[in-house]
């Protein structure tokens, strides 16, 4: 077991040490910079080239990237060009915001889902079944940002109510907080109930087709012992690896959510820091995300041995 952490620990570094890599000539392709966009307002071409010796743009982009590394392993990820702040309180501070919202709709979306997908599974070609699968495909198939925007119009013409545009912390009032977030929540939940639903049923189908339900099903055991003793703890490996695809999923659609309902999260800052081209926040942004979806694998690959005890040989 140690000498399996060991090595998905570095390959989670190695992994995110080419991911950054590739974060920062991604960023630096954008067109346009910030000392274009300031010389553009100014209506001058004069001082160009001190604002990109001030911003670090007159250096070869590998030294750029070693500099900014450097300083990352140092945990200084720079300072904000837009705002003057530090950009790791910036990201940090957003970052909080977006993790909420994703564990929200983590947990609702598989506390609906998984029951769901082993009902359906366990009366699969009947009309509940039915009925399960024709809301996968319309929720899987319905764009976010398009039942986000919906969602927000139905609760306005009908309830004559609208979310909250101030946001409020848990810290300061945790009634307004899930108040601002419900809508943003159920918006990225239907997508991910639908996901579980229908993978979770496609596991339990092919379950009950083994000998062991069968045996079950014939000594007369009750189907919620069935389904919860039995078939749900074999496809807890799959399922693992599924919520953690699901929770970086939603991390990554948190992007469009947040700008729709004026969210301080991870992903607004995220936008507005590309239209500003402020390169600092959205390395800082970018790396956040990246470090969290490797380690997420890395506890998903953990948990992975903890349950089943066959991948310890």
């Amino acid at each position: 077991m140690r000498r399996f952490l060991l090595f998905r620990i570095l390959a989670s570094a190695l992994t995110l040490l080419l991911a950054s890599l590739a974060v920062f000539l991604m960023v630096r392709a954008v067109p346009g910079s910030i000392v274009e966009t300031m010389m553009g307002q100014m209506g001058s071409t004069e001082g160009e080239a001190a604002l990109r010796r001030f911003f670090g743009l007159d250096q070869p982009v590998y030294m750029q990237y070693i500099d900014w590394l450097s300083r990352v392993l140092t945990g200084d990820f720079g300072v904000s060009w837009r705002q003057g702040s530090p950009v790791l309180s910036l990201v940090f501070g957003a970052f909080i915001v977006s993790l909420q919202l994703a564990l929200m709709v983590l947990v609702v979306s598989s506390l609906i889902g998984v029951p769901l997908g082993l009902l359906a599974g366990y009366l699969a070609g009947g009309v509940i079944d039915t009925i399960i699968q024709s809301f996968n495909v319309l929720f899987l198939a319905t764009p976010v940002f398009w039942l986000a925007l919906m969602l927000l119009f139905g609760v306005s013409a009908l309830f004559h109510w609208s979310p909250p545009t101030i946001y409020a912390s848990p810290g300061r009032s945790l009634s307004d907080n899930i108040v601002i977030l419900l809508l943003p929540m159920l918006s990225l939940a239907f997508l991910q109930i639908a996901a579980y639903a229908q993978f979770v049923r496609q596991h339990v189908v092919e379950a009950m087709q083994q000998e062991y339900v069968r045996a079950l099903k014939a000594r007369g055991v009750p189907p919620k012992v069935i389904l919860g003793k039995h078939v749900l703890r074999n496809i807890l490996v799959p399922l693992i690896t599924f919520m953690g695809l699901i929770f970086i999923q939603i991390l990554g659609g948190v992007v469009v959510i947040e700008s729709i309902f004026g969210l301080p999260g991870l992903g607004r800052l995220l936008v507005n820091a590309l239209y500003a081209r402020d390169f600092p926040v959205v390395q800082g942004a970018l790396a956040m995300i990246l470090v969290s979806a490797i380690l997420i694998n890395l506890l998903v690959d953990v948990l992975y041995h903890a349950i089943d005890p066959r991948l310890r040989t």
